[in-house]
């Protein structure tokens, strides 16, 4: 066979050297036909040119009959002669080499094909060898190979399936197998990049990585103790961070009192992420007497393409950890964002330095601006309602154009806004729409927005990005998606509500900002609904704001009065008590019916907040289904941190308060994704 395929190619070859070589003689005809013409055009030139002719005929005869079956000799030895050297170094080369047909058969390897896997694998399917070769990968929709990276025996391979094309040396083989098989060839070959990847991997473990450690709490902790005994606390706590980082040969500094800075390598972060940042408890058995626990935040960058990106990143990752309350670690890996720890409540600042220093900023912001847009999150609440009624004085009182962009609230908040609308005292554009914001908005004009950091939660998302200036104004923890680029941020996780904190920003305005009666009790009202009545997260700033309030004429009977519950609604929230499952003797989970309820998601919230009532209770979810989405309101005493738990389904909020909005899920499915996230973390031990 091998010798019939041999003459077969040699003939064709023979065939194609004969035509060009007597190329030449075609021409003589050409050269017979020109002197024919040159002779009817003049006797004497035609003469000369049939002696030219006759020479050219002469010569190329000669040529013909002398070199051509030397030269097609040759040609055709020289040919064959490549193609036998080419076939051996495919043969021999030592990259694996194969043909398969579309069904991932294996018709022909070489030799380093054969010895990968120590003996033939002819016959054999590819896809049963390498799992990660999927019948995908032999369909090939254009003329571009295919690419996967797979393993075998310890060794990672980049592997190419290209459509085998017949133009080639093997040219003869192909057409006998594609006779035999009738289907397409592909051709498939692997390259060893073991070696690359380990040097790719160690040089990424050997790469830099910063952080910057915060204590939380430092002037409160120095404080509780002796004036004697603040230096060997401080020096235990230097230890306890020397000591932890030196096991990952880190180098840490101390940059102040209450701050730190540690460079390690990328090798140890795994490790890190295994005993969760053991640190984070470790600082809080420092204790010499203090009557606070320390608390520390500790923001890692890492992934960036140089030691000043990572630190870049490591600035961002502390701030986030700030902003969600410290005593947590967060590690910024490029674009993703990993959080670890975050179990302690957040501790109530008695200074209100931070404030006064936001007042004074606020001001002077929006001083330089035309107009003021005031915005809280949907369906609004009392907090978000409050806080925008209180930064709207603050507004009018410099003497700006202020308007509150209002859409749908909770109905607890709708007789407030019959009041306001009703009012004299109030401008007739004082609350529009978001639509009417955006056509409105110029660049000179400033955007606030109250009781919420995420753009997509706000009224209108759209007007955050038409927004050239953006203050942020709120309580929650912030999260990933948090609005990064707004002028002034104030977020005060240890503060009750917004109201509290818009409250002390009135009072730290350079100018006195008068409150009506009604501005007073809307703030007042915002303070109480998210204490539930002073009983949750209140500290001394909270009675001293509800002071202020009461002072500016704020009635608190009344107010009382305006947020007591309908019929339907106290029925609506009994049934979701009395429905409630208690999941691990520790979890209350329940569904709150909206059906004849004004507002689902308050009921919903207040059915949570009594459920922590009940002994036992660690913590309570209600879901209730509205405007078709699963809204969860999560509430703990202490020990469970519920904003963690939101966190995976998109929301957030306090360790003690929190909630989130889920699409395209029943409350059944809901629950019993909640049942698994509190299985998942009790098993890892965050609570």
């Amino acid at each position: 066979m091998e010798y019939y395929m041999g003459n077969k190619r040699k003939k064709k070859l023979q065939t194609q050297v004969g035509k060009y070589l007597k190329g030449p003689l075609y021409f003589i005809g050409f050269w017979i036909m020109i002197n024919v013409i040159t002779y009817a055009i003049d006797v004497r030139a035609g003469a000369v040119m049939s002696l030219a002719t006759f020479v050219y005929i002469i010569l190329m005869l000669s040529i013909a009959i002398k070199y051509n079956s030397n030269v097609t000799k040759r040609l055709i030895d020289f040919g064959s002669a490549y193609s036998l050297v080419q076939r051996q170094m495919i043969k021999e080369m030592d990259v694996p080499y194969g043909l398969i047909d579309e069904n991932g058969k294996i018709l022909w390897t070489n030799n380093q094909f054969d010895t990968l896997f120590e003996k033939s694998v002819l016959n054999k399917n590819i896809m049963n060898i390498f799992e990660g070769i999927k019948p995908e990968y032999l369909v090939f929709d254009d003329e571009k190979p295919n690419h996967v990276k797979l393993s075998y025996k310890d060794k990672l391979f980049a592997v190419t399936l290209t459509k085998f094309e017949l133009k080639n040396d093997f040219e003869d083989s192909a057409l006998n197998l594609l006779e035999e098989n009738s289907g397409q060839l592909i051709s498939i070959y692997l390259r060893d990049e073991t070696l690359i990847s380990k040097l790719e991997k160690e040089t990424k473990e050997e790469r830099l990585v910063t952080a910057n450690i915060y204590i939380d709490n430092y002037d409160e902790v120095v404080q509780s103790v002796e004036n004697t005994r603040r230096t060997l606390l401080v020096a235990l706590i230097d230890r306890k961070i020397n000591v932890y980082f030196s096991q990952y040969d880190g180098i840490v500094r101390k940059l102040e009192n209450d701050k730190y800075f540690v460079v390690f390598k990328t090798k140890y972060i795994s490790k890190m992420q295994t005993n969760k940042f053991a640190i984070l408890d470790e600082v809080k058995t420092v204790n010499i007497g203090n009557s606070l626990p320390v608390t520390i935040s500790i923001g890692i960058g890492m992934g960036g393409n140089s030691l000043v990106q990572n630190y870049d990143l490591s600035t961002t990752a502390i701030d986030m950890a700030l902003g969600r309350g410290g005593d947590q670690a967060v590690l910024k890996d490029g674009s993703k964002v990993y959080y670890y720890g975050g179990k302690t409540k957040s501790v109530e600042k008695n200074t209100k330095v931070k404030s006064r220093v936001k007042a004074t900023a606020f001001r002077d912001l929006i001083e330089t601006k035309d107009n003021l847009y005031i915005m809280g999150h949907h369906i609004g609440d009392n907090d978000s309602f409050g806080a925008a009624i209180g930064l709207y004085r603050v507004g009018k009182t410099i003497g700006k154009k202020t308007h509150i962009v209002l859409g749908d609230v909770s109905g607890s908040v709708v007789p407030l806004v019959d009041e306001f609308k009703n009012s004299d005292l109030y401008d007739e554009d004082m609350f529009i729409t978001g639509p009417e914001a955006v056509s409105e908005m110029t660049k000179n004009d400033a955007l606030i927005i109250v009781d919420c950091n995420r753009a997509s939660y706000t009224e209108y998302p759209e007007l955050v990005r038409r927004a050239q200036c953006i203050i942020v104004f709120d309580h929650h923890r912030q999260t990933t998606d948090c609005i990064d680029n707004a002028q002034l941020s104030y977020v005060e996780l240890s503060s009750s509500s917004t109201c509290e904190m818009v409250v002390e920003i009135i009072q730290y305005i350079n100018e006195t900002v008068k409150l009506t009666k009604l501005d007073a009790e809307a703030l007042y009202g915002g303070i109480m609904v998210d204490t539930n009545n002073f009983i949750n997260r209140t500290g001394v700033r909270t009675f001293e704001a509800a002071a202020y309030l009461k002072k500016n004429g704020a009635d608190i009977a009344r107010v009382r009065r305006m947020f007591r519950d309908e019929l339907s609604d106290y029925k609506a929230k009994a049934l979701a008590i009395q429905n409630t499952e208690i999941f691990m003797d520790e979890y209350a989970l329940s569904v709150c019916n909206p059906q004849g309820v004004s507002s689902p998601t308050i009921v919903g919230a207040q059915a949570a907040n009594e459920l922590l009532n009940v002994k036992n209770v660690k913590a309570s979810f209600v879901c209730t289904p509205y405007n078709d989405q699963v809204y969860i309101s999560a509430r703990s005493i202490d020990k469970v941190n519920v904003q963690v738990i939101m966190e995976q389904f998109g929301g957030g909020g306090h360790m003690n308060l929190a909630g989130a909005q889920v699409r395209n899920k029943t409350t059944g499915e809901v629950i019993v994704m909640l049942k698994k996230i509190i299985e998942k973390m009790i098993e890892e031990g965050e609570f």
